[in-house]
């Protein structure tokens, strides 16, 4: 969750007023859209590539497909097998790894300039000529495996996983991004090269690059690593029809700190109210100890260490997710608290010092995400995959600053109706009081 909540404050915030990054934007392969930084000063190069080919391409009865042949992603390729591929990127110094998510499949690399010729070599080979060999398939399978076993015990990912699977009950969104044992353990080898023959694509590829390369050299390696993927890209996930299932659900489980994951139904990114929401979540929950949720749960009355809210704009549908753990007995008074502080958030607004204070934290916090070629690359990616135009940071700052109150009150009252609430709770939660007798 925690991971999710940054990845898409970083994604969101805007650029402090004297910071600024080129970016040149190329098109070396049909069917991708590339930004870059060209940058000197250290030799290396970081790319952040998001491929359309996430958890919500699986197939119906193949949940965590996509997750599986990502892992799979460094374990051999063209005519080498896993100890080969992996010791030529190692022996390079070259970093290569695949991150699944709801909609996308994100693909990093970093490699000193020196080697990447041979890194963006291996990247194609790995993406257009996996070889899913049965001795790699069969330990990745274990890894999998004895993961999603592990989380079983988790609350918090026991929460996240019953909470998704309601709130997008029947949609591909529903599913966890790694499946379920059951699954995962049903998927053979030629699903996977399937899969990664028919999503692994070129058409509407993402990629970022920032470092030491220069445009022409840049456009010869991207050529080599995308070049050879397949331009037909599979038909998107259907659109979200319905979100929610108002209530609080109890998923039991013999532990000391239940856990809550929490939602509403949210906005696309490219809703006009999409910036003034952003704002209103980070005075709601997304701003830490600066957040109302934390000042009335954590701070006040010390039911919790912490409480959080993000907004999450995926393709076919948005939400606000939160998350929440308290000590057994508490988590009734911890939600009773919440829904109460939503209220009065929707009631009243903010007031004008909360908004002043979110626009300062928001329009300088982005450069820290610019410290390096690996931050920069993933920022622009993140920025690619919220269909931002390539010119956003120069007028993020403005609109950011435009919200007024009346904004932030608007769109609390279009989300944060705590009656809408779908409430996943892993552990317990005590009854609530008997009415008092007069």
């Amino acid at each position: 969750m925690k991971r999710l909540i940054l990845a898409f404050f970083f994604a969101l915030v805007p650029l402090a007023p004297a910071f600024a990054v080129d970016v040149q934007t190329m098109q070396p392969v049909k069917g991708a859209e590339v930004w870059f930084v060209e940058d000197h000063t250290v030799p290396m190069i970081a790319i952040s590539a998001a491929i359309p080919a996430g958890s919500a391409y699986d197939p119906q009865g193949m949940g965590g497909l996509a997750a599986f042949a990502a892992a799979l992603l460094d374990e051999g390729a063209g005519n080498m097998r896993s100890t080969a591929f992996q010791t030529a990127l190692s022996n390079r110094a070259i970093r290569l790894s695949a991150s699944p998510e709801r909609d996308y499949l994100i693909v990093s690399m970093v490699t000193l300039s020196s080697h990447a010729k041979d890194a963006f070599k291996l990247l194609g080979l790995a993406l257009a000529h996996p070889r899913f060999d049965d001795d790699a398939v069969a330990r990745v399978r274990a890894q999998i495996i004895s993961g999603l076993n592990q989380e079983e015990e988790d609350p918090s990912s026991v929460a996240a996983k019953g909470f998704y699977k309601l709130f997008f009950a029947g949609h591909a969104y529903g599913h966890s991004v790694s499946g379920d044992a059951a699954g995962v353990a049903a998927i053979t080898a030629p699903d996977l090269k399937s899969f990664a023959a028919s999503h692994w694509v070129r058409s509407g590829l993402l990629v970022a690059v920032s470092g030491d390369v220069d445009p022409a050299t840049l456009k010869s390696l991207l050529a080599s690593a995308f070049g050879a993927l397949p331009a037909k890209a599979p038909p998107p996930p259907p659109w979200v029809s319905h979100m929610g299932d108002p209530g609080v659900h109890v998923i039991a489980m013999p532990i000391p700190q239940p856990t809550a994951v929490f939602g509403l139904p949210g906005i696309l990114r490219k809703d006009k109210d999409f910036i003034p929401a952003y704002v209103a979540n980070y005075i709601l929950g997304g701003g830490g100890f600066a957040s109302r949720l934390t000042q009335d749960v954590r701070v006040a009355r010390g039911l919790t260490y912490d409480i959080d809210t993000a907004l999450e704009p995926y393709r076919r549908g948005g939400l606000v997710i939160g998350e929440v753990a308290s000590k057994k007995g508490s988590m009734r008074d911890t939600i009773d608290v919440m829904r109460a502080t939503m209220k009065k958030f929707v009631d009243e607004g903010p007031t004008d010092k909360e908004l002043a204070d979110a626009k300062t934290y928001l329009t300088g916090s982005l450069p820290l995400a610019f410290t390096s070629d690996v931050g920069i690359a993933a920022q622009l990616n993140a920025f690619q995959m919220a269909g931002l135009p390539v010119d956003y940071m120069q007028k993020r700052n403005d609109l950011i600053n435009a919200v007024t109150r009346d904004d932030v009150k608007r769109v609390a009252k279009r989300l944060f109706n705590p009656d809408k609430l779908t409430i996943v709770v892993a552990g317990s939660v005590s009854p609530p009081a008997p009415a008092k007798k007069h």
